[in-house]
């Protein structure tokens, strides 16, 4: 168990990418790492864009994020709902200010630049948001997964594989 004393943050709102939900926490779950399913609220069942629900485990409030080894951003709608909450954005931001990793896959993105971290940074995200990351001042690329320090982003779910595996490298050896 690669990841077994790692704490790890899954964000959640309404309208997230299924797989690009789901198959984090399992991929990280198999590897022994214990995954929180962070909401606006605890204990509210939350819906995909395709109809596979996951209930929160913790609100924002609840989470102190120096307590974490990382965070998950979900794909989908949900970035967009995410990126509304202050909570949300200073979670990104002490990930980032302590260096610890950050995934975003698709458009979670949009979290990433409300959080104002992505100057001078290598990503990738969907093709949909690239001109949104490099008006952020981020250096966009068509790749399966882009690691630039401690922020590993990916694409779409054809790219869930490629994005775990380096996610996981990272967390490792944080």
């Amino acid at each position: 168990m690669r990841l077994a004393s790692k704490k790890i943050i899954q964000l959640v709102s309404n309208d997230f990418e299924d797989l690009e939900l789901w198959y984090p926490v399992l991929r990280l779950r198999e590897e022994g790492a214990t995954v929180h399913i962070v909401g606006k609220e605890a204990g509210v069942k939350y819906i995909g864009k395709y109809g596979v629900p996951i209930e929160s485990e913790y609100a924002f409030t609840d989470i102190n994020p120096s307590e974490y080894d990382a965070i998950l951003v979900p794909g989908g709608w949900s970035p967009d709902l995410l990126r509304r909450f202050d909570e949300v954005l200073h979670m990104i931001r002490v990930m980032n200010e302590q260096q610890k990793p950050i995934g975003q896959i698709c458009h979670a993105g949009w979290v990433l630049i409300s959080a104002k971290i992505l100057t001078g940074i290598k990503v990738t995200s969907t093709p949909g948001i690239k001109d949104d990351m490099e008006n952020a001042g981020a250096t966009w690329l068509d790749e399966p997964v882009v690691v630039d320090g401690n922020i590993i982003s990916s694409r779409r779910p054809p790219d869930l594989p490629d994005y775990m595996r380096e996610f996981i490298n990272v967390l490792e050896k944080n």
